[in-house]
């Protein structure tokens, strides 16, 4: 999407609005990305002084009419999605990434009731509809007919024409974030602002006004009543930031952490001990993110760097001589990580993926501490498959050591387990691990039914390919099973009973 895409969309909502004599304005992100130079936002909000939804529908007819196509890569015309019971609406062109969504909405005010999201709406001013937005950077407004120009409008135009009753331009100034209303008020009506304010000063890089940090700590509590949803959401967007320790330490300091993840906020206070060095184990979590998002982006993968740690509190032991330990903390993590993610609703993929590289994380590095062997960099590959790259960029992202000699020595191990890896994956073309002595051969050779005798074999023919007993090529592995499987046959009878 570019300028001019979204020129011809101004135009056509221009057109709709000279003729119904009606007053639209451009309000919110868009306004203020532009103001800030950002790459323009694919989604667009406007008001309408009038009927948000019946805008629309007048919208949708003249888009058709226009028969303009290619607004959006892959477009073949919109889709109008209504929404009655708000009077607003949703036009949606293109699809995938290169998706633009048009949001019409009257000019309405909103009041809540404390133990609820469902707003009464009633019909009401441009004013008085600014004053209920989130922040006073989203609470300015701009006529649509300014953008509906032959050239982009600049800077300059947008603000002689912008309408600002919160001074939302001097706070894009000095960044800052503050509410249009009294913050409590703002973060009572819908409690989710809370978060969206720590992922926009993570995004924009802001700071929080202190009046408004304060009441987030004092409001934090409402986040109860939030879907689960709507939480992670808005927690992968804060990570999805070019520096997400930023959000995670507001995260923490208002403690809305404690609500959302608390298995990470209990992170803080448990130390680990190397001689006469202590190292929090929070804020070496925050400094793992940060390390991943510079390595990725991948919002999964810094989630995952995120949760990494989770099991060290619940298996925190003191060892005379050694120091606090934590043994297993990989395994009970792994565990912790399906509670959270049936709390907050992640999908069956996602809980798979966070799962597996929690548990898996200190594998590269124990690789390293015992001498990387081929047969233990084979189980490594055929163990992780497609989430290995994510997992090497996890363990590298987890060297936060402030010793240069050990950071230097320990990176340099990555770069070495990395290199064994690509050699041995090619060498074996083990991503795609499986004996290439198939079940049904084992079963016509042994005269067999499927059953737990050949499971086994074919358990034994790939753990000899996986420390290098027999090439990964189907006549050696079908010499070697001619070798032991008399030996496997001797039990067939009792593991057959067993079944």
């Amino acid at each position: 999407m570019n300028m001019s895409d979204i020129t011809k969309i101004f135009k056509i909502i221009d057109k709709v609005a000279k003729q119904n004599k009606t007053q639209i304005y451009v309000v919110g992100g868009f306004v203020r990305d532009f103001l800030l130079g950002r790459e323009q936002k694919k989604d667009i909000d406007f008001v309408v002084e009038g009927s948000g939804l019946e805008f629309a529908k007048k919208f949708d007819e003249e888009f058709k009419q226009e028969s303009l196509t290619g607004i959006a890569e892959g477009d073949a015309g919109g889709s109008l999605v209504e929404f009655p019971d708000f009077d607003t609406a949703r036009y949606c062109l293109g699809d995938g990434e290169n998706q633009i969504v048009l949001e019409f909405a009257g000019a309405r005010s909103e009041s809540y009731h404390a133990t609820s999201r469902k707003p009464k709406v009633e019909t009401a001013t441009l004013a008085e509809d600014l004053k209920r937005r989130d922040f006073t950077v989203n609470a300015m407004a701009v006529p649509v007919k300014v953008f509906a120009v032959a050239k982009a409008p600049t800077v300059a135009t947008i603000k002689k024409n912008i309408i600002d009753p919160f001074n939302g331009q001097k706070d894009l100034a000095d960044k800052i974030l503050r509410t249009p209303l009294a913050p409590d008020e703002t973060f009572s009506d819908d409690p989710l602002r809370m978060m969206r304010a720590i992922r926009f000063a993570g995004q924009l890089e802001f700071g929080i006004e202190s009046k408004t940090l304060k009441s987030i700590f004092e409001n934090r509590a409402r986040l109860k009543i939030i879907s689960a949803e709507r939480v992670q959401e808005e927690l992968l967007k804060m990570l999805a930031v070019r520096q997400p320790s930023v959000c995670l330490a507001l995260m923490f300091q208002t403690r809305l952490l404690d609500l959302v993840l608390p298995e990470v906020a209990v992170l803080d206070g448990v130390e680990e001990v190397f001689g006469h060095l202590h190292k929090n184990i929070l804020t070496h979590t925050f400094k793992v993110v940060d390390n991943i998002a510079e390595r990725s982006e991948k919002v999964n993968l810094r989630l995952a760097g995120l949760l990494h740690d989770i099991g060290k509190p619940g298996t925190k032991k003191f060892v005379k001589g050694i120091g606090w330990t934590f043994y297993q903390h990989d395994h009970f993590g792994k565990k912790l990580v399906h509670g959270l993610a049936r709390r907050l609703r992640f999908s069956t993929d996602l809980t798979k993926y966070l799962a597996k590289l929690v548990r898996w994380h200190l594998q590269p590095i124990a690789l390293m501490d015992d001498g990387i062997s081929d047969s233990a960099v084979r189980r490594l590959v055929v163990n992780l498959d497609e989430e290995l790259e994510d997992l090497l960029i996890l363990g590298v992202s987890d060297i936060t050591t402030g010793n240069p000699h050990k950071l230097t020595k320990r990176q340099g191990n990555y770069i070495h387990l990395r290199a064994k890896i690509d050699e041995l994956s090619e060498k074996d073309k083990l991503r795609a691990f499986q004996s290439p002595f198939r079940g049904d051969e084992i079963m016509i050779a042994c005269k067999l039914k499927p059953g737990p005798t050949v499971g086994r074999i074919k358990d034994a023919l790939e753990e000899a390919i996986l420390d290098g007993k027999v090439p990964n090529e189907h006549d050696a592995v079908a010499e070697y099973f001619e070798k032991i499987k008399s030996e496997y046959l001797k039990n067939a009878q009792e593991w057959e009973m067993l079944k």
